[in-house]
């Protein structure tokens, strides 16, 4: 197990990023050698380290949310594209955390056993998920729902190795403002990951409505395949009956938030997850919506929920007591 006690900076380090990065290769070679040696998990690694390495962490989920949001988007105005922009930003991301499970498969720092294995394990299952998808798209052409058994999968893997670094960085930071502030960041991402599917109803819903008024944003090439696969406009933009988004969203939104509450253990936990993600799906509308693309449902009665969840835990109310206003 890692401890906070400082370590002496390794030989030739650079005097700072800035100076570093006017010398790649002397930079790459300096943290080959203080950093890329062979370790097993629970490695002595300092807190500066450790926020080094999470901060990546939290940057790699960040390029993950914003390409996947807007790749939502994107399928709603035009025809699917292996290359398009939301699944090339989506994909640094992806590749971001496969360097970073690397780093800690290799040098063992930053994670204990388990986290390492959670976080081998998402990923994991994300990568063998990618190819799945695409067969799946080949197979059955368009299906763009979010709740295919091949995004199931993407889902899946991005849960298991956000609870990899959940874990590792809970185990290892020192208790304080930063590695609340950190658990917080990445309960976010992992909360918009559980809550992901439903951006299919929240789009598809307002979508429907405007093809039905003759005003749609879908370009008419994504209409006409749909309908040369034999889908309506209905099967296309609300694949699911409509009590799916509502069961989802309390059963499995509001269940993460719970566990974000308890282990955390802020009083507004999760009311602040809950209205950061609103926060960040209302600048993305704007965003989206500025550049023409379709518009989507908020799904703000999240953070009622949430508002609950947090007064409930606080108030140690009993969990069947507490589900009853839900």
């Amino acid at each position: 197990m890692s401890t906070s006690t400082p370590l002496a900076p390794p030989t030739g380090a650079p005097s700072s990023l800035r100076a570093g990065l006017r010398h790649p290769v002397a930079l790459t070679r300096w943290f080959s050698r203080a950093y890329l040696t062979p370790g097993e998990p629970g490695r002595p690694t300092t807190q500066q380290e450790l926020r080094w390495i999470y901060s990546a962490w939290l940057l790699a989920f960040a390029l993950k949310m914003v390409g996947s949001s807007w790749d939502v988007s994107w399928h709603f105005r035009w025809l699917r594209d292996d290359l398009a922009p939301p699944h090339l930003l989506n994909s640094a991301g992806t590749a971001l955390v496969v360097a970073l499970v690397l780093f800690s498969s290799y040098t063992g720092r930053g994670v204990d056993r388990r986290a390492l294995r959670l976080m081998q394990a998402g990923i994991g299952t994300f990568l063998v998920a990618i190819p799945v998808d695409l067969v799946n798209h080949r197979v059955n052409g368009l299906d763009i729902t979010s709740w295919s058994p091949s995004h199931a999968l993407l889902y899946l893997g991005t849960a298991i190795m956000l609870a990899g670094a959940l874990r590792g960085w809970w185990l290892y930071a020192a208790p304080g403002r930063v590695r609340a502030l950190v658990s917080l960041g990445l309960w976010l991402f992992f909360v918009e990951n559980v809550l992901f599917p439903n951006q299919h109803q929240e789009y598809g819903v307002l979508s429907l409505a405007d093809h039905r008024a003759g005003r749609t944003t879908a370009e008419p090439q994504l209409l006409d395949f749909a309908a040369s696969q034999g889908q309506s406009p209905e099967q296309f933009m609300l694949p699911v009956p409509s009590w799916v988004h509502p069961a989802w969203l309390v059963c499995a939104g509001l269940l993460a938030l719970v566990v974000a509450r308890r282990t955390v253990g802020l009083r507004w936990t999760a009311t602040a997850v809950a209205g950061t993600y609103l926060a960040y799906r209302a600048v993305s509308w704007v965003l989206l919506t500025s550049t023409g693309f379709p518009p989507s449902v908020l799904p703000v009665m999240l953070l009622a929920g949430a508002v609950l969840v947090d007064l409930a835990v606080t108030a140690r109310v009993p969990g069947w007591l507490a589900a009853l206003p839900v």
